[in-house]
């Protein structure tokens, strides 16, 4: 039997093998390494920091690969060799393969700005998620239990967040509710909170059209939301963010301004990368010069790459080569697929692009919820898919004020 190895439990990593275990005339030996037992369902993990459904962002992979074709293992892989197809993990166990699927994903960039990746939070895991969500709690909850000043309360209750792109705005728009209703709860005016989204460029999404951006900045600004453009970042400590014109005082600085290609295809020797650090491709998304070293999602040097739709296409069209491969039939070449882009801001309110077409508000969300859906019902059985967007399955809270006893 030919060995297949996948190396990452993302959207690429799980496309390949739920592909490859639809094949029938070749018989294979398949092995996911993923350094969590868990799916993390990212474009959800912004609702994950206010309190939704923890299902909707975090999916077991025994759920996903119910039967016994596939092997899954949970280990940190530190070194790749793409010569002989060996990957080694963190306590230094070797696994081989005739084919290696590398879908390693991406990791925040802070371009050296100082103090960034020290004070500021994320939320590109699950984990960094839920850290961010207990900051929150913490903060309001301090207000409400200690003899703070106004200015104190109003440094602790002024949030930022750092990019305007789509994460930023999808988290703006979230924290700008979920902020209200802690207030509510914890007896704090709303007055005194702020929340500011900050972007480098003249205005936010500017990867999407001026006409988008027009409209959701004016989505933004109804729900409160402080939109600072042409702004730069040159430093931040514990209770202070610094930007080349003026200081803000804050807590809680949420960075969602640049992602990059995971470190550890820099240290896999031999690869071939453009100016953005994404690994050089051939047509079948080899990697160049290396034949059955495939390099999927955000670290291969192809159009539409960071979006998970790119991904899965990415894995669906790589186990239909290593098909090709070993019935000895022609292998299909890759043809960039322009994905659909859904914004949600806020509450029932999203803007989804598909093609030339705009839909906005309700319309919006409701493309948005279904395409998460659909999603969800490719990788889990019906019942358990739709568990995951019941409405009364939520996270418990971070403190006693929000989840008092029973």
């Amino acid at each position: 039997m030919k060995k297949v190895l996948i190396i990452g439990g993302g959207f690429g990593g799980i496309a390949v093998a739920q592909e490859l275990q639809k094949l029938r005339d070749c018989k294979l030996d398949i092995t996911l390494i993923s350094k969590n037992l868990h799916l993390e369902y990212q474009p959800a993990l912004y609702r994950i920091v206010t309190g939704q459904s923890p299902l909707e962002a975090c999916v077991p992979l025994s759920e996903i690969f119910p039967n016994k074709k596939l092997n899954i293992v949970i280990d940190t892989i530190t070194a790749i060799d793409i010569r002989k197809k060996r990957a080694t993990g963190l306590n230094g166990k070797h696994y081989d393969s005739d084919f290696l699927v590398i879908a390693l994903g991406s990791e925040p960039a802070y371009f050296h700005i100082p103090g960034i990746e020290k004070f500021s939070f994320g939320f590109t895991t699950f984990e960094q998620a839920l850290r961010l969500k207990k900051h929150l709690h913490e903060m309001f909850k301090y207000c409400q239990t200690h003899h703070a000043t106004k200015k104190e309360k109003t440094c602790r209750l002024h949030f930022v967040i750092a990019g305007g792109g789509a994460s930023g705005v999808e988290l703006a728009g979230e924290l700008a509710l979920y902020t209200k209703k802690l207030a509510l709860q914890h007896h704090i005016p709303t007055s005194l909170i702020s929340i500011d989204l900050i972007e480098g460029a003249p205005r936010i999404l500017p990867a999407f059209p001026a006409s988008v951006s027009a409209r959701v900045a004016q989505r933004l600004r109804v729900l409160g939301i402080n939109i600072i453009t042409e702004h730069r970042m040159v430093k931040e400590n514990i209770e202070q963010l610094f930007m080349q014109e003026s200081a803000i005082k804050t807590r809680t600085v949420i960075w969602t301004a640049g992602t990059k290609p995971n470190t550890l295809y820099q240290a896999i020797k031999d690869l071939t990368f453009n100016k953005q650090g994404r690994v050089m491709v051939d047509t079948y998304l080899q990697a160049k010069k290396f034949p059955g070293v495939f390099i999927l999602g955000d670290g291969a040097a192809t159009q539409y790459v960071g979006m998970a739709q790119t991904a899965i296409y990415d894995g669906i069209l790589t186990a239909h080569n290593i098909e090709h491969t070993l019935t000895r039939t022609k292998k299909e070449s890759y043809k960039a697929k322009r994905p659909y882009y859904s914004l949600p801001v806020g509450q029932g309110w999203a803007v989804t692009l598909m093609g030339p077409l705009a839909f906005y508000g309700t319309i919006g969300w409701t493309l948005r919820r279904l395409a998460d859906m659909r999603y969800f019902f490719s990788i889990l059985p019906p019942l358990k898919a739709m568990r995951a967007f019941r409405k009364d399955v939520k996270l418990c809270e971070y403190c006693e004020i929000c989840s008092p006893p029973e």
